[in-house]
């Protein structure tokens, strides 16, 4: 890639309510630790890398950045290192952020909140990015249940001026039309990529039909998770990235762009050389044939990167 196609904007752009933003965006997951994100015993990573690294994607065009409270190791919190790195912030930046789930200060998960618990963690996000108020709030949640309760408290803050915009994340297509029967939903953070849950095709393009960002977690790692990728790549991968002269993580992140206009990325990362490589994607242009190759390959199922 040159230094000319190294922007986020490269990818287009897309508006979470009245927000717009570059669809190559920035997740904060990584950038506490090293290692495996979120487990109790993850290893800091250096802090004045990690906000150079922010500092960078800045640079870069990066104005959507995906954090979370409950993204720490022992020493380094992401939205600390987001609020040290970035404020006071530019004006066209939107930080998103997700509650429901915590985690005590051992770094060991802890139940879901409940919706009276949801405005202490909806404060806590405040207090550490230093704001007053949220660009974007996803309900993040486990299991088929109903969210109406959750989505409701959170409508609430929403009412009281503390939160912009809502969102929905991990979620089945179902919770989409309850949380909209009860406040505007802006975006659906859920697991998806390139043979990764390919029978959620028809939910992300519903939500393209009703204006709802999808934005895929994992897009990158696929089954690899909170681990990385670290996992050998399919041939049919590997065979798209060399004829375009890029690595097989970017095909998968221009796989991912391919997918809809809605369709965000927040590909996260410590590492300042992947995070060129991954805003560099949002420039790439997949051919009729390549994507006949990469959605033939989608469609087989469970065929994200193998180990």
């Amino acid at each position: 890639m040159t230094i000319d196609t190294l922007a986020a904007a490269a990818a287009g752009t897309w508006k979470l309510g009245d927000l717009e933003i570059n669809r190559i965006g920035f997740g904060a997951m990584r950038l506490p630790q090293t290692g495996e994100a979120l487990v109790a015993d993850a290893v800091p990573r250096d802090r004045s890398r990690a906000i150079s690294v922010l500092r960078r994607a800045v640079e870069l065009g990066v104005n959507h950045i995906d954090t979370a409270a409950f993204y720490f190791s022992p020493l380094r919190s992401a939205n600390e290192l987001i609020n040290r790195a970035l404020a006071p912030y530019p004006d066209d930046l939107v930080i998103t952020t997700k509650v429901g789930p915590g985690r005590d200060a051992s770094g060991e998960w802890l139940p879901h909140a409940t919706p009276r618990q949801l405005r202490g963690q909806v404060e806590e996000n405040l207090r550490q990015l230093g704001r007053d108020h949220l660009d974007v709030v996803n309900l993040r949640i486990v299991g088929t249940d109903s969210i109406a309760e959750r989505f409701g408290a959170l409508a609430e803050l929403r009412d009281a001026g503390l939160i912009r915009h809502l969102g929905l994340s991990n979620v089945h297509p179902h919770h989409l039309a309850e949380a909209q029967a009860i406040a505007p939903v802006v975006c659906v953070q859920n697991m998806y990529g390139l043979g990764v849950r390919p029978e959620y095709d028809e939910f992300v393009r519903t939500c393209g039909e009703q204006g709802v960002a999808f934005v895929p977690f994992y897009s990158i790692a696929g089954p690899g998770r909170t681990a990385g990728a670290g996992n050998a790549e399919r041939d049919e991968v590997l065979a798209v990235a060399r004829a375009h002269g890029v690595s097989a993580a970017q095909i998968r992140l221009a796989w991912t762009l391919h997918q809809g206009p809605h369709v965000l990325a927040i590909p996260g990362t410590g590492d300042p050389d992947h995070l060129d490589a991954n805003v560099a994607a949002g420039a790439l242009r997949l051919s009729d044939d390549d994507l006949a190759v990469l959605n033939s390959l989608h469609q087989d199922g469970g065929v994200g990167a193998v180990r």
